[in-house]
């Protein structure tokens, strides 16, 4: 099988396609044939070498997020799980490839009326967005600040504050970024390259600010965000973006009046984390959260997918397509 490997951290080019013995299922697993591969903003940055969380042994094959169709089951696992569509994690690596081994209790059936694309594109972003929702507990009227609005957590995130009856506003870096936010639902949205991004903010909520802020994008951007919540309001951090995740002291928060929501919060348990996943695949059969699929590329050019993520000229759920 073909698969992209990681041998040194650098630039995306150190990404290599290589010809790989297929993996064979061990006790308990099942092989996938991968139909679509999620590409996360965090594996760029484990990819160069400078994300916030420890790094892999190298020699690695990334990838975290799979879906395709069961063809062999190992030892131990019913026979009746091949041929069934499937969408699963793999454990933190080895989903950058054609085929991946992974154990039988971890994979989920994607419902009928989902594809393979969708799935993907809900499995990890989908059950972060449900749990972030469930953590800061959006209420009917409040004004929702969620930054990086186009990315695959945002825009489904952009969604389920808008069911709950919340007016969002969007931060974005372009306008074609702000429009897919506002085709998602949200009622405002700011350009955070704009040096007058924050005083849109307030403007937009009558001087009041808002009531949560859902950051992921830390540094200068996440500490102005986490200061447009308004006495009584809900901060959380959920992303890296600029390198360094937003972190306010509980104290300064206390003073202020505004609760800080740990993201720990949305995956209480490994339960919980499973129960998130099979109910975005579920929420996205139904048609009650869509994916943005902006943009896919072939296995082989896994490199030009991790250069145009770190370029920001992505929208949505970027795939790798085997």
């Amino acid at each position: 099988m073909r698969a992209v490997w990681l041998r040194e951290f650098g630039g995306p080019e150190v990404l290599t396609v290589e010809e790989t013995p297929d993996p064979v299922p061990g006790e308990g697993q099942v092989l996938i044939e991968a139909a679509a591969i999620g590409i996360t903003y965090v594996e760029t940055q484990v990819r160069s070498g400078s994300a916030p969380l420890p790094l892999p042994t190298l020699p690695v094959i990334p990838g975290n997020g799979v879906a395709g169709t069961v063809v062999a089951a190992g030892p131990g696992v019913d026979e009746a799980l091949v041929g069934q569509r499937v969408a699963t994690t793999t454990g933190g690596s080895g989903g950058y490839a054609e085929k991946v081994a992974v154990d039988a209790s971890l994979v989920i059936p994607i419902p009928d009326g989902l594809g393979f694309r969708d799935a993907t594109g809900l499995l990890n972003d989908g059950r972060t967005a449900l749990g972030i929702a469930q953590a800061v507990a959006f209420q009917p009227g409040e004004w929702v600040l969620i930054g990086a609005a186009a990315s695959g957590v945002s825009s489904l995130l952009i969604q389920l504050a808008g069911q709950a009856g919340a007016r969002v506003i969007a931060a974005a870096s372009s306008g074609t970024k702000l429009g897919l936010a506002q085709s998602r639902g949200a009622e405002a949205g700011v350009d955070y390259t704009r040096p007058d991004w924050a005083d849109q903010v307030r403007e937009v909520t009558g001087g009041a600010g808002v009531d949560v802020a859902c950051d992921p994008a830390g540094g200068p951007i996440g500490r102005a965000a986490f200061e447009l919540v308004r006495k009584g309001g809900r901060f959380l951090a959920f992303g890296a973006g600029s390198g360094s995740m937003t972190v306010v002291a509980e104290e300064e928060a206390a003073q202020r009046g505004v609760t800080l929501v740990p993201m720990g919060a949305a995956f209480p348990s490994p339960e919980a984390v499973r129960e998130l996943s099979v109910r975005a695949l579920a929420e996205g059969a139904a048609g009650r959260l869509r994916p943005v699929i902006g943009q896919t590329f072939p296995l082989e050019r896994a490199a030009d997918a991790h250069a145009a993520i770190g370029k920001r000229a992505t929208l949505g759920k970027t795939l790798l397509i085997p």
